[in-house]
């Protein structure tokens, strides 16, 4: 429920791998994860699927100089840009990294092997053509704070309305849970990124907690389905903010760098 998007992870520190600040190795070791490994297929020039630390270099000598995120969902194409081929991969996958300064897109495809009890999860990155426009629909980290204050009182306010069980204890155990979790491991963005991006994905990450909870039948609660559909119906524009709220986040040092060099 809490886990970040593994294009977050990959655009955060492919980023700070391309600002110079951490080491390849640190940077694979970080996108990588709890996944057994990562590889990228389609790369111009090789025939075959490569390793993140190749993978990246070339990239970068692509001219590739910065990584953002896509998180689409059905009828809302969220920091993509197209062509229509790349926007189906990325809205089937939920998710996608769009290069800044070439053209291209890598889409994940997740895939399980290994026997029962000691399955392991690969990850191959597809790498696809974009089309150089403006990702749609990403607010300024100013306005996704701004509207994500807003979201996580509208959530609040719809849970207890809707007398969903999950806006109780439970909820704000999971939470407290989740912000023990990311204390722990406090470098969410990687080196580069600045405060403000860190704490509006937290803030973001918090508010789709709230909306997941809503979504998990108000944990042993009954509820009926006109309930549940209720529930979604209310909660959808809120869940929404905190989409764009993520992308704003991990694609926010781009951004800067972008208005830097105009």
């Amino acid at each position: 429920m809490f886990s970040e998007p593994r294009s977050g992870r990959l655009a955060a520190w492919g980023n700070a791998l391309l600002a110079g600040l951490v080491s390849p190795d640190d940077a694979v070791l970080a996108i990588v994860g709890e996944d057994a490994v990562h590889r990228v297929e389609g790369l111009p020039g090789e025939s075959a699927p490569v390793g993140l630390t190749l993978a990246l270099g070339r990239l970068r000598a692509l001219g590739v100089s910065g990584l953002r995120v896509a998180l689409p969902a059905p009828g809302h194409p969220l920091g993509l840009s197209g062509p229509p081929e790349f926007n189906a991969r990325a809205l089937e996958a939920e998710e996608a990294v769009v290069c800044h300064g070439a053209a291209f897109g890598l889409v994940p495809e997740v895939r399980e092997a290994g026997p029962e009890g000691d399955v392991h999860v690969e990850v191959v990155w597809r790498c696809l053509p974009v089309r150089e426009a403006p990702p749609a629909d990403v607010p300024s980290l100013g306005e996704a704070e701004r509207e994500l204050a807003e979201a996580l009182r509208e959530a609040t306010e719809v849970l207890t309305r809707l007398d969903v069980a999950g806006s109780g204890p439970v909820a704000e155990a999971a939470i407290d849970a989740y912000r023990a979790r990311a204390e722990r491991g406090r470098e969410v963005l990687a080196p580069g990124y600045p405060p403000r991006a860190v704490r509006v994905l937290e803030l973001a990450q918090r508010v789709r907690a709230l909306v997941s909870l809503a979504g998990a039948n108000g944990h042993g609660a009954a509820v009926s389905a006109s309930e549940m559909v209720a529930r979604v119906a209310a909660l959808r524009p809120v869940e929404r903010t905190a989409r764009r709220a993520q992308v704003a986040a991990y694609n926010s040092v781009v951004e800067e760098r972008q208005r830097g060099a105009e």
